[in-house]
């Protein structure tokens, strides 16, 4: 399997639900994400560049990506993938097929 597949709402449920600890990250705008949060560490996708050194620990580790509904969490995962972080997966639908 590819290392870097993405994900459900559904697998991110069970995920959540199982309680196992995961990096899970929020690339959406604070507005958002005090809006509706999930548990993710919010990043903003621009503030992403400047955050790379407090993702350095999760290298060679899964890291999940979402945003509102794919697109930026998409961009953000190619961007991780660009600078060498090896396991990132985009949580397909974002926020708006969670709560669906």
């Amino acid at each position: 399997m590819n290392e870097n597949f993405d994900i459900t709402v559904a697998q991110l449920k069970e995920m959540i639900e199982s309680g196992e600890k995961f990096n899970l990250i929020d690339v959406r705008n604070p507005d958002e994400y005090e809006e509706d949060n999930i548990g993710g560490i919010l990043i903003p996708l621009g503030d992403l560049p400047d955050s790379l050194d407090q993702l350095e620990t999760m290298k060679g580790q899964d890291i999940y990506v979402h945003c509102r509904s794919g697109a930026r969490s998409e961009r953000a995962k190619q961007y991780l993938l660009a600078e060498g972080f090896e396991k990132v997966h985009n949580v397909l639908g974002g926020i708006m097929a969670y709560r669906s």
